[in-house]
């Protein structure tokens, strides 16, 4: 039997891309951008860095998932694996749109006049009428959930499939990216939905009618699983290309502020600024996979913890942003006292809440979507065949 390893390089992405979502929360109470509260003073500043944040930072997470699905169908039937999804995804959407999301709304509801008394009157009355934004029931920032599970139920036969046999089309793969910067081939597909269905299809995250969010993430998803399938082609195709991507990606985002701080709109500006976006969100995306291989495919404690949390401080995370917010916003405070108190009170209680209450009381698991403990890792099952693994020169032991 071929050796198992557990690639914490995925793992650690995985928890840094969530907990960048934190950040990126508390960023949309002082932007310009529509979201749940806004500050009393908005910062024109902050949507440059939150912008770059954003062209890469879901994309990456379903490729990951992606990822991830090519591991978890190892031992198991497509039958077992949508049963296993439906529950570590289905459990935690429902109990977070009956317990978690309703706070948020609520809040909303208060600032902007929409609702006055207490939070036991709201549940008892309008908090599960009608459908977010004119009701109140609402997913939020869980719309994650729903969407990676039918991408699971759609793609799962053809995971399946791929992973057992031998297939012209993997080859093809292979083949492309052991050409220089063949792994680029993959933002053909990617461009074509964004020039074509992105000004058709505004993104609502309602999943009915979501067409273009729909296409485009389940694309990066499948894109995922299949560089997994690889193996080591991938590796070594990441180990080659990954100075040239962060060049690109360099020069991508900065193409993007001139096109954005200097152009109005029109057709040709459309279809240019759809190619540079693709070319930057998978530059970004390949820096991040091809260093990660270096600097943090290794275990810690840290990793082993973190990795397990993530999970839950997803789904409590912009409740408690949202809460704390609402009591800010009016305050005559700066950028950084506020900006800060959201930060470290988001991740802080979202802490206290899971390590004293979710983590010791183990009914409460599957609420969150936790697995039984394993010694390293976390939630999702990122593990690959010896075979697969490509040891850098730095931690060759």
């Amino acid at each position: 039997m071929e050796a198992k390893i557990r690639r914490y390089d995925l793992d650690w992405l995985r928890v840094i891309v969530f907990g960048l979502l934190i950040f990126y929360h508390v960023g949309m109470f002082f932007v310009p951008w529509g979201w749940h509260l806004k500050n009393n003073v908005i910062y024109d500043w902050l949507k440059w860095p939150m912008l770059f944040l954003n062209q890469w930072r879901l994309p990456i997470l379903f490729v990951i998932s992606g990822m991830g699905t090519y591991y978890a169908l190892g031992k198991r039937s497509t039958g077992k694996f949508i049963l296993e999804r439906y529950l570590r995804l289905g459990i935690p959407l429902a109990v977070g749109m009956l317990l978690i999301v309703p706070p948020q709304v609520y809040f909303e509801r208060l600032a902007k006049g929409q609702f006055a008394g207490t939070y036991i009157d709201y549940l008892s009355t309008v908090a599960f009428e009608g459908i977010y934004p004119e009701g109140n029931i609402s997913w939020h920032h869980l719309w994650f959930l729903p969407y990676l599970f039918l991408f699971s139920l759609v793609l799962a036969p053809l995971f399946v499939y791929l992973r057992r046999h031998k297939t012209l089309f993997i080859d093809w793969v292979k083949k492309m990216l052991s050409k220089t910067l063949g792994i680029y081939i993959f933002i053909v597909p990617l461009y074509f939905i964004e020039a074509f269905m992105e000004p058709f299809f505004p993104v609502t995250h309602a999943l009915v009618g979501d067409w273009f969010t729909i296409t485009f993430y389940i694309v990066l998803f499948f894109i995922g699983f299949v560089l997994i399938a690889c193996g080591d082609v991938f590796w070594q195709s990441l180990e080659k290309v990954k100075k040239q991507a962060l060049t690109l990606g360099i020069l991508a985002f900065s193409t993007l502020l001139l096109i954005w701080l200097g152009f109005e709109d029109s057709i040709l500006i459309h279809f240019t600024e759809a190619f540079v976006k693709v070319l930057n969100l998978w530059s970004w995306i390949l820096v991040l996979f091809g260093y990660a291989v270096n600097w943090l495919n290794r275990p810690s404690a840290s990793l082993a913890y973190a990795n397990r949390a993530v999970y839950p401080f997803y789904i409590l995370h912009q409740t408690i942003t949202v809460g704390i917010a609402y009591y800010l916003m009016d305050l005559e405070w700066n950028f950084f006292s506020k900006a800060s108190i959201l930060t470290l009170g988001t991740f802080g209680i979202s802490w206290l809440i899971y390590h004293f209450i979710i983590l010791p009381i183990g009914w409460l698991h599957p609420l969150f979507g936790l697995k039984k403990a394993r010694p390293i890792g976390g939630p999702d099952n990122f593990r690959s065949n010896r075979k697969d693994r490509i040891i850098s020169p730095k931690h060759s032991n």
